[in-house]
């Protein structure tokens, strides 16, 4: 009779604290990789999308084809929106940001621009009235009230990007997605049940941290919330 192995790397199973002993390295730069990839793509999505929601609110005739052309692009296939940006940025990083970007431009940009939408016009003409010029307005005025929809879409967006970044294991820049990849290819199921659980912990960790960022940057909302 065969005794089986007394190592729970030996007998496959799903959950091994030898595992995470032995892979601590492994697992740490898989996670550090997966942060830089979702980091980097959602702070260059809010570069690109602010501008956009801000022109789409000042010229009513543009907000129709920025928000078709950001909902369309969200509806490609990530697989194909990976072939399509091959040629450009090759097997790199780059390409899973750049992917990342444009999934993310959708939710921000409805989002900031569904915020400033419903900033009160007496607010705005108020501002005017006491002598603001358009950036001051903006900047001071207009943004600050879109901040809880705004919000909204970048906890989504970054929640989202958390998730797509495994993707990017086709072309080896997955993050956590590389060891998930692999371990499915190879059945090797601490790796496989503890990289996705490390995944789910950092998209949780996102959301929570987001929304306590929303909190601090509207105290208003809290005020609100109090008094009802």
């Amino acid at each position: 009779m065969t005794v089986p192995p007394d190592d729970c790397l030996a007998r496959n199973e799903w959950i091994c604290g030898e595992y995470l002993s032995t892979r601590r390295q492994i697992l740490l730069d898989a996670v550090v990789q997966h942060l830089q990839l979702t980091g980097l793509s959602i702070l260059i999505a809010l570069v690109v999308a602010v501008p956009l929601a801000v022109l789409a609110r000042r010229w009513g005739w543009a907000a129709g084809p920025v928000l078709a052309l950001t909902t369309v692009l969200y509806t490609i296939p990530s697989l194909a929106m990976f072939s399509l940006l091959l040629p450009v940025y090759g097997l790199s990083a780059s390409l899973v940001v750049a992917g990342l970007v444009l999934y993310s431009l959708t939710l921000l940009v409805r989002n900031i621009l569904a915020g400033l939408r419903a900033v009160p016009e007496d607010t705005r003409q108020a501002a005017r009235g006491m002598g603001y010029g358009p950036i001051r307005l903006l900047l001071t005025v207009e943004l600050p009230l879109a901040l809880p929809a705004a919000m909204a879409g970048l906890r989504i967006a970054t929640v989202s990007a958390v998730s797509l970044v495994t993707i990017g294991a086709i072309v080896g820049f997955g993050g956590l997605g590389n060891l998930i990849y692999t371990g499915m290819n190879t059945y090797f199921k601490a790796q496989v049940l503890t990289a996705s659980v490390l995944c789910v912990a950092i998209a949780i960790a996102a959301d929570v941290l987001l929304l306590g960022v929303q909190r601090v940057l509207t105290p208003w909302e809290r005020a609100r919330a109090v008094r009802s």
